[in-house]
This record gives C-alpha cells, structure tokens and sequence, in this order.
C-alpha cells in the first residue's frame, strides 16, 4: 500500500504542474528545507537551497500575474508546455520514496506524461473554451482555482499522501463530468 500510496503522491505534484509549474516545486522545496514530511536525495535536494527556494517563488509570481491576464495567459501557456512537462518530471523523480522502486528514466517519463497531459488539457481544451464562451473575462477566475487546485494537490501528496487516491477520484470524476455536460453542446462559432 505504501508503494501505492507513493506513486499516487508522485503523480499528484507531477499532475499539478501540469497546472502550475512552479507551486508544486516550490511546495516541495518548502517541505523538505523545513519539515521531515519528504526528503529529496541527491540531486534533487537541490530544491531545498534557498536560493533555489526564492527563484522558485519569483518564477511563481511571475506565472501567476501572467496567467491571469487576457492574452498574455496564450503567451504564458505556450512557454510553460516546455516548463511545466519538466517541472512534472522533476516532480516525479525527485519523490524518494518512489525512486527506489521505480528506475529513475521511468519515474521522469511518468512525471513527463501526467504533467503534460494536464497541461495540455487546460491549454488546448479548457482556456479555449473559456476564452470563447466568456471572451477571456473568465480566464482570470480559471486561472485562479487552477493555482488552488494546484496549491492543494500538492500539499495533500506531500501532508497526508494517502488522501491522494480520494483526491485522484475526485479529478477524475470532475473532469469525466464537465467532458460529459459539455458534450451535446455545439462548438462555439468563430
């Protein structure tokens, strides 16, 4: 249950930076620098050098303000799908209590595949939408529960890991509602 329970954690972080590149990092770097709730090997310790703590919270500001203005988040979203994918991978690898059950290359890829693929989903499905349903004064509000979203996925993986089977559940189920209500619905027209 424990290896379960890791690998869960680990998709969490990776899947929320998917959303937000820089708060799980930072979460992490946080956690490990001040708490016993996670420790980080070599070299992905390195999170938790203070300097790399205060570049991971100036890149932080910097996503979060730019994500929440019209236009500039288009912009943003473009340079993060490099960002975020990496930032997942590191997420997931950086986990010591998955990487010693799983090879570092699959950890990394694994870590590569959840962020990307939420990243994806929120650049190529869900900001278009809002942006042409709401002529992007919705983007902002978006933008804001997917920094919460983020901010707690990544504490309950690194807090309580074992909430993050519920938390996983309760994603899935919401993303599998919002694909089905928004299914009848005609495209908008451009």
């Amino acid at each position: 249950m424990d290896a379960l329970t890791s690998i869960l954690a680990a998709f969490g972080l990776s899947g929320s930076a998917g959303l937000n590149a820089y708060l799980p990092l930072l979460v992490v770097g946080l956690a490990a620098r001040y708490t016993k709730l996670i420790e980080l090997a070599p070299p992905w310790d390195t999170l938790e050098n203070p300097i790399v703590l205060a570049v991971l919270a100036v890149l932080l500001l910097v996503e979060t303000f730019a994500d929440k203005i019209p236009a500039v988040n288009h912009f943003n979203d473009l340079i993060q799908t490099l960002v975020r994918p990496t930032a997942g991978a590191i997420l997931f690898a950086a986990s010591a209590r998955v990487i010693s059950d799983i090879h570092p290359v699959i950890a990394l890829i694994l870590g590569l595949f959840a962020a990307g693929t939420v990243h994806a989903a929120k650049s190529v499905v869900l900001r278009p939408a809002v942006t042409a349903t709401t002529g992007g004064a919705g983007n902002p509000l978006v933008s804001l529960a997917e920094d919460v979203v983020a901010a707690i996925i990544s504490i309950i993986a690194v807090v309580l890991p074992a909430l993050m089977t519920g938390a996983v559940i309760v994603i899935t189920a919401f993303i599998v509602w919002l694909l089905w209500r928004n299914r009848g619905r005609p495209a908008p027209a451009r």
